[in-house]
């Protein structure tokens, strides 16, 4: 989609104040659940407008939500519109971008060179999982997931036509009295790569084809060497989301992020 393209330092995927938010995204809903499946954009602060009946929006976390809310929730919320995607099943709702992904060999999807990827998403207190794919300079291809329900970094081999990372993903405990239920993921793409391969040998799996002696040419299956590209971000339910960027560096003192990208409390 933009391997074509001269691509600025910091490029925005997803903004939920833009005014077309999705529009290098598709929306997968489950239609069996009209009532608790949906994409809706609204008020972090207030919940509003409502979604179409018969939809119904879940429960805050009690923990951001509670009869003292006007007190101890002061700053929690931002006061701007934000997607937020809901489903008890996680894997039948998210929204990807691109809208449509090829199976063509050679496709490079998104063709993002940037290594740095941000994710600004509220924690509604479920299950929630996100992934991207990426591929190495020898064209090889591989997902990243990661899951709040994982317990264990895992390779699966067969995910579609590429290897799969599953890695576990917490937020902040509510124990420890986060200022706010909004975090910013921070992925450095580059860093997983040699990930497929050590989480591989160490699972020990005969079944996999992976085993304790196994070496990276033994496995050209899996993404490996030098990081080219993002092809693709997937944002599965349950969650609120504010902001999706990439950056060529980390955000720093000396290269900051765009002041409209920073989170400000209500």
């Amino acid at each position: 989609m933009f391997s074509g393209n001269i691509q600025p330092n910091i490029v925005s995927l997803f903004s939920s104040t833009g005014s077309q938010p999705l529009s290098l995204f598709s929306v997968e809903v489950d239609s069996a659940l009209p009532s608790d499946s949906f994409v809706h954009l609204l008020n972090d602060a207030t919940s509003l407008p409502a979604p179409s009946v018969p939809a119904s929006l879940i429960s805050l976390p009690r923990t951001f939500n509670d009869e003292y809310a006007d007190d101890l929730c002061s700053g929690k919320h931002i006061r701007q519109t934000v997607l937020h995607i809901q489903s008890p099943t996680l894997r039948t709702t998210f929204i990807q971008s691109p809208s449509t992904l090829s199976p063509r060999v050679g496709d490079k999807g998104l063709g993002l060179k940037h290594t740095w990827l941000q994710i600004q998403v509220r924690n509604l207190g479920r299950e929630w999982s996100f992934e991207v794919g990426i591929a190495d300079k020898a064209g090889r291809h591989g997902v990243i997931r990661c899951s709040t329900f994982q317990k264990i970094p895992e390779v699966v081999r067969n995910y579609g036509s590429v290897p799969l990372l599953h890695l576990p993903f917490a937020f902040p405990s509510s124990l420890s009295n986060p200022l706010t239920p909004w975090s910013t993921v921070t992925l450095h793409l580059p860093k997983f790569i040699p990930y497929f391969v050590s989480v591989c040998r160490g699972q020990r799996s005969q079944d996999d084809g992976c085993d304790d002696n196994v070496t990276a040419p033994s496995l050209p299956f899996l993404p490996g060497g030098t990081y080219s590209h993002l092809t693709y971000v997937k944002i599965y339910a349950t969650c609120r989301l504010r902001r999706i960027w990439l950056s060529s560096c980390v955000p720093s003192a000396e290269a900051p992020i765009p002041w409209e990208f920073e989170l400000y409390g209500d």
